[in-house]
């Protein structure tokens, strides 16, 4: 191990990162559970549930300020700062683009969601659980193998829906002949997609951290 390295893991070092992570992949857990919801709900029940993920998108906000602002007064912290803000505002992202998906579900009045859209959810919600999973872990870095578990599923997640998306829009093309709903479609495909990209992103800083503490 490098001195410097060493000296880094002997201080005593903020452990409130850690809970403020959870806390946030916890609130990303919430959110995809509620945009399984969407789908099936009805016109007059979607105002509520897009409501109440935009409280989670605040709630996603707030935590990613305090992660700042502790960053911005810790001396030392438990990994380095450079993939500690990488991997807050990941998490904030993937929030940010389900809310998002969500809002527009609603505001574009979808009376019927394709089932490819569904797939796409149900794919970002296990890549989500997975994400969660691997920030929980990372209060102990030994558990590299389990570690690597996630991020090969979250890897297989993401990949899955790059296919489904794919699909999605190409038989979005060839079957939907009004414009405009082919338009709101596509954002909404788009959006979902980005989401599970940004989970592939906050898995990529997990591994840079894992290998950094190797």
């Amino acid at each position: 191990m490098r001195f410097d390295r060493l000296i880094k893991v002997l201080l005593p070092h903020d452990e409130k990162f850690y809970s403020f992570f959870e806390e946030s992949s916890n609130n990303l857990v919430k959110g995809a559970e509620l945009l399984k919801t969407l789908p099936a709900a009805s016109l007059s029940e979607r105002e509520a549930l897009v409501n109440k993920m935009k409280d989670f998108e605040h709630e996603g906000d707030s935590i990613t300020h305090k992660i700042f602002a502790e960053l911005n007064s810790t001396f030392v912290t438990p990994f380095d700062r450079e993939d500690i803000h990488v991997l807050a505002s990941a998490l904030d992202d993937v929030m940010d683009y389900m809310d998002g998906s969500a809002g527009r579900f609603a505001l574009y009045k979808v009376q019927e969601c394709p089932k490819d859209m569904a797939k796409l959810i149900d794919t970002l919600h296990s890549s989500i659980v997975e994400l969660n999973r691997g920030v929980s872990l990372l209060r102990d870095l030994r558990q590299s193998e389990e570690i690597q578990k996630v991020l090969q599923k979250v890897n297989e997640y993401e990949n899955e829906a790059d296919s489904i998306f794919e699909n999605a829009i190409a038989a979005l093309f060839e079957h939907e002949k009004d414009p405009i709903k082919v338009i709101k479609l596509k954002e909404i495909y788009v959006g979902l997609e980005t989401a599970t990209d940004k989970c592939e992103d906050a898995a990529n800083v997990l591994e840079a951290i894992l290998i950094k503490h190797a």
